[in-house]
């Protein structure tokens, strides 16, 4: 059965689970979802900035089916190039999620400490503000 994707729903349910681990010290885990959260907030802003979502498999949709530490850059093109500069402007510096990894999942619970989901969990957050902002001024 083929379920189309809903970006910001995925956002929140990622977010409110990740922030249930990170309360709990699961680390590991709470890091992943910030992960996910972060990256189902960039496509939910690509996708009301024209992104093709159908589950069709077209080679533009292939092309968005990128991870956290890969849609960063990914994002800032798209949304450059299609009056995004106002989410542009709310995005954290930098990469942030230059050293996460859906790889990840498979990595020892050690090996993802308190200070990398601190970190991701900041990014996360932000752009859980960010949708939620334009949701409020219907920008998407």
């Amino acid at each position: 059965m083929l379920r189309l994707a809903d970006f910001k729903d995925a956002q929140r349910r990622h977010w409110q689970d990740a922030e249930l681990l990170f309360s709990n010290n699961r680390w590991a885990n709470a890091d992943h979802l910030y992960g996910f959260s972060a990256e189902c907030g960039l496509k939910a802003v690509m996708q009301s900035l024209g992104m093709t979502v159908d589950g069709s498999g077209n080679p533009q949709e292939r092309r968005y089916r990128k991870h956290a530490n890969e849609v960063w850059s990914i994002f800032k093109a798209f949304a450059s190039g299609r009056r995004g500069y106002w989410f542009l402007s709310k995005l954290p510096q930098g990469a942030p999620f230059y050293n996460w990894s859906v790889q990840d999942r498979y990595a020892h619970q050690q090996s993802i400490g308190m200070n990398e989901a601190e970190s991701h969990r900041g990014a996360a957050m932000a752009l859980v503000r960010m949708v939620k902002r334009a949701e409020n001024e219907g920008r998407i």
